[in-house]
């Protein structure tokens, strides 16, 4: 059975990085679960001038289009829909990951807040001892924004800033996108080509 990873898309910064991977984990043949804040909608139209619906079912038909998934392998989630499967830990994802994530949504993690769906989907990841990992998009980082990495990292979390390497000799955005989208990849453990690995040599 493919892996089912929960993706939650918040106002940070980076929505490339969310939506890239989206469309690799699609095509990995992964189930995927869709979920994002009103302000995700926001920089979504900021960066990349695409118009995220406010509903789910409308969202749902918007992304299978877009990367050519069925109804069975994605499934796109209101943030109040509190009868979703991530929001139990009856039927958690395998792993869930915040791309891009605030330190407002990172607080609440922290916390253990659950005030809406994607925060209670990772306190859900947590509890049932599954994979979370989180990509801040924030710089500078503030003493308590490192404190609650810190306190998250503890307990197992995945803080993964999307730091992009250059020893690959980046040529687009596209390969910058592509370099942080492959380190949370190789964080769910799915196989992928995005970038080449240290040590070994170009692809002929």
């Amino acid at each position: 059975m493919a892996n089912t990873i929960a993706i939650a898309m918040t106002g940070a910064s980076g929505m490339p990085y969310g939506m890239r991977l989206v469309e690799c984990l699609i095509g990995a043949g992964c189930r995927v679960q869709v979920l994002y804040s009103q302000v995700a909608q926001v920089v979504a139209k900021q960066e990349l001038d695409i118009t995220l619906p406010a509903r789910a079912a409308d969202a749902q038909a918007w992304f299978a289009e877009r990367f050519g998934a069925s109804a069975e392998q994605l499934q796109v989630y209101g943030r109040e829909e509190w009868f979703a499967p991530v929001a139990s830990g009856s039927n958690p994802p395998d792993a869930m990951v915040i791309c891009p994530c605030t330190m407002g949504t990172l607080a609440a993690v922290a916390a253990g807040l659950s005030s809406n769906l994607i925060e209670r989907a990772a306190d859900v990841c947590l509890k049932e001892g599954r994979k979370l990992v989180l990509v801040p998009r924030e710089t500078p980082f503030s003493t308590l924004h490192l404190e609650n990495m810190l306190r998250l990292s503890r307990i197992g979390v995945v803080i993964l800033p999307p730091n992009p390497g250059f020893y690959n000799h980046p040529r687009s955005v596209s390969d910058l996108v592509d370099f942080v989208v492959a380190r949370i990849l190789d964080q769910l453990k799915v196989p992928h080509e995005l970038i080449q690995r240290w040590g070994e040599p170009p692809a002929a």
